[in-house]
C-alpha cells in the first residue's frame, strides 16, 4: 500500500517508469546482462553487460578534437551552401529573374512557398530514412540532388519550370537541417550541443558574406553588359558548389559508426562517450518505431512548445528571406548596395553566435535566455520598417530597423538543439524534429505570403505581422522554459525522497538510455549535478 501510495504521488513522467518496474520482466534493476547487451550493440563494439567501458578523459579529448576538425569545417560547409542556395532567389530577384521569366502578380511568392510546402511534405519521410540507414550517405545523395536542381534553375524560362525545380529544391533540401541535428546528438555530450550546433548554424551569415561577395562579383558585369542576365551565373555558380560539396559529404560526414576516418577503438570511445547522454548511442532504437512513444508527444507540452516556436520564429524568416532585398531596393539603394548592406547584417550576426558558443560552453543552461534576449530587437526592428514612409531620407533608419533584426533566427536555431539534449527516445526524437520542422516550413510558407504585391513598396501588413510574431514567440519560449524548470525540480525532489545516491542514478540513467528509453520512461537522468532538461 505504500509503495502504491508513493508511486501516485510521483510526476506522470516518473510514474510510468516506476509501474513498469513491478514486473520483474521489465524492472530497469532486474534487466539481464544478455539483454543490456544486446540492446546496446554498436556497430563499431559493444557495450558489455550495461556497462559503459571507461576511457581516459585525454582518450575522450582526443576524439572530440578530431571530430571537431573533420565534421565543423564540413557541416559550415554544408549549411553555408544550403542557406546561401535557398534565399539567394531574393537576390535573383533585383537582377531580372522576375523580368526574364515573365513573373506576375503573386508567382514570385509562391516560388518560395512551393519550396517549403514539398519541404515540408518529405521532413517527416526524410527523417525516417535518416535515422534508419547511413545517416552520412543519405544526406550526400540529398544534397547532390539539390545541386543539380540549383544549377538548373539557372537555365529556366518561365513560371512553371522554375516552380517545379523550386518545388524539387525544397525535397532535397528538406533533410539538412535535422540531419546535421542528429550528427551532433550521435558525436557530442548535451554541454556540447548548443556550441557545436551554432558552429555550423553560424554559416548562415558567416557563408553569407563570402556568397554575396562572389554574387557581388557576378552583379556587377550585368552594369558593364546589359545583357547579360546576372541571375542566371548565380545559379550556376551556386549549383556547381553544391555538387562539389555533396561529393566532400560522401567522403567524410556521418556517425561514428559510418565514417571511414575512426578506428575501431575510437569508434567504441565515440560511442562510450555520448552515453552519459542518457540517450542511448548512434544506433540505439534505429530499427523498431514505437507508438507508446508517439503517443507520448502528444501530452508533452514541449513537444508543442517546439513547434509553435518554429512557426512563430519562420513566419518573420519566410518574409525577410524572400522579400528582404526588394524592400530595402525600394527605400532607394542600388541592387548592387542592396548586397553590400548584407555584409554588416551579416557580420553582426557572426559575432553573436560567437558569444552565444562560448558562454553556452563555459556555462550551462543559459540557452533559454539568449532565445529570449534575441527575439527582442527583431520586434522593434519590424515595426520600425512598418511605421516608417518609403522616402529616399529615411532609407537609412529602415535599414537599421532591417538590421537589427539580426539575431532573430538565434531563437529559431537554439531550439533545435534543445531536441538531442532534451528528448530521449528514438521515435519521441524524430516526431519533436518533424513536429519542429513542419512548423518551420509551414511559418516560411505563411511568411512568403503575408507580403503581398499590391502592399509594396512598404509591405506594412507583412512587416507589422512579423513583428507580432516575435512578440508571441517571446511569451512561448517564457512559457517553455518555466514548464522545463518546474519538471527539473519536481524529479529531483522525489529522486531525493526515494534516497538514490548520483552513483546509482548515473548508472541507472545511462542503462534506460541505453534502452531507447524516452525522458519521460527514465526519472534517473534527473538531478542536481547533470539535469535531463537544459534550459
Amino acid at each position: 500500500m505504500a509503495a502504491t501510495s508513493e508511486i501516485t504521488t510521483l510526476p506522470a513522467e516518473m510514474r510510468s517508469t516506476l509501474e513498469i518496474s513491478r514486473d520483474p520482466e521489465k524492472d530497469p534493476e532486474k534487466i539481464n546482462d544478455a539483454e543490456i547487451s544486446e540492446k546496446s550493440s554498436v556497430a563499431a563494439g559493444e557495450i558489455q553487460g550495461g556497462a559503459v567501458p571507461q576511457y581516459t578523459e585525454e582518450q575522450y579529448r582526443k576524439l572530440k578534437r578530431k571530430a571537431d576538425r573533420y565534421l565543423l569545417p564540413l557541416m559550415w560547409l554544408c549549411y553555408g551552401v544550403q542557406q546561401t542556395d535557398k534565399t539567394s532567389i531574393g537576390t535573383q530577384a533585383i537582377f531580372g529573374l522576375r523580368t526574364d521569366t515573365g513573373l506576375v502578380g503573386q508567382q514570385y511568392s509562391w516560388l518560395t512557398t512551393i519550396f517549403y510546402i514539398t519541404y515540408m511534405c518529405f521532413e517527416f519521410p526524410s527523417n525516417i530514412i535518416l535515422q534508419r540507414y547511413l545517416m552520412g550517405r543519405t544526406l550526400s545523395c540529398y544534397m547532390l540532388c539539390w545541386g543539380v536542381v540549383v544549377l538548373c534553375v539557372g537555365f529556366a524560362q518561365n513560371f512553371t519550370q522554375l516552380i517545379t525545380l523550386r518545388a524539387l529544391q525544397g525535397l532535397f533540401e528538406c533533410c539538412i537541417s535535422p540531419g546535421f541535428i542528429l550528427v551532433v546528438g550521435s558525436w557530442y555530450t548535451t554541454r556540447e550541443h548548443a556550441s557545436r550546433a551554432l558552429v555550423f548554424q553560424s554559416a548562415n551569415a558567416g557563408f553569407g558574406i563570402i556568397a554575396n561577395l562572389i554574387l557581388y562579383g557576378i552583379g556587377s558585369v550585368q552594369y558593364s553588359r546589359p545583357d547579360f542576365q546576372a541571375w542566371r551565373y548565380m545559379s550556376y555558380f551556386l549549383g556547381g558548389l553544391t555538387i562539389v560539396t555533396g561529393c566532400l559529404c560522401l567522403l567524410f560526414l556521418g556517425t561514428p559508426s559510418e565514417v571511414r576516418w575512426l578506428s575501431p577503438e575510437e569508434r567504441e570511445i565515440a560511442n562510450a562517450r555520448i552515453m552519459s547522454n542518457n540517450t542511448g548511442h548512434d544506433r540505439t532504437g534505429i530499427k523498431k518505431w514505437k507508438w507508446e512513444q508517439a503517443r507520448e508527444c502528444l501530452v508533452d507540452p514541449c513537444f508543442w512548445f517546439a513547434g509553435v516556436n518554429a512557426f512563430l520564429s519562420s513566419v518573420p524568416n519566410g518574409g525577410i528571406t524572400t522579400f528582404g532585398s526588394i524592400i530595402n531596393a525600394s527605400a532607394g539603394f542600388t541592387n548592387l548596395q542592396v548586397i553590400l548592406l548584407d555584409i554588416p547584417r551579416n557580420v553582426a550576426s557572426v559575432v553573436w553566435f560567437v558569444v552565444i558558443g562560448l558562454v553556452t560552453s563555459r556555462w550551462k543552461d543559459l540557452r533559454m535566455y539568449f532565445m529570449i534576449v534575441s527575439v527582442i530587437p527583431p520586434i522593434a526592428g519590424f515595426a520600425m520598417m512598418a511605421a516608417l514612409p518609403n522616402d529616399p531620407q529615411y532609407k537609412w533608419a529602415r535599414w537599421t530597423g532591417y538590421f537589427i533584426t539580426v539575431p532573430c533566427v538565434v531563437a529559431l536555431f537554439l531550439a533545435w538543439t534543445l531536441i538531442p539534449s532534451n528528448v530521449a527516445g528514438r521515435t519521441k526524437r524524430t516526431l519533436t524534429s518533424s513536429f519542429t520542422f513542419v512548423g518551420y516550413c509551414v511559418g516560411n510558407m505563411v511568411g512568403s505570403q503575408i507580403f503581398v504585391a499590391k502592399d509594396a513598396p512598404r509591405y506594412i501588413p507583412g512587416t507589422a505581422g512579423c513583428a507580432v510574431c516575435f512578440a508571441l514567440e517571446l511569451v512561448t519560449i517564457i512559457a517553455w522554459r518555466i514548464v522545463l524548470v518546474m519538471r527539473n525540480r519536481r524529479r529531483e525532489k522525489h529522486l531525493r525522497e526515494q534516497g538514490i545516491t548520483e552513483e546509482e542514478r548515473v548508472e541507472r540513467g545511462k542503462q534506460l538510455g541505453g534502452q531507447d528509453c524516452t525522458d519521460f520512461q527514465n526519472p534517473y537522468v534527473s538531478g542536481t549535478v547533470f539535469p535531463i532538461f537544459k534550459v
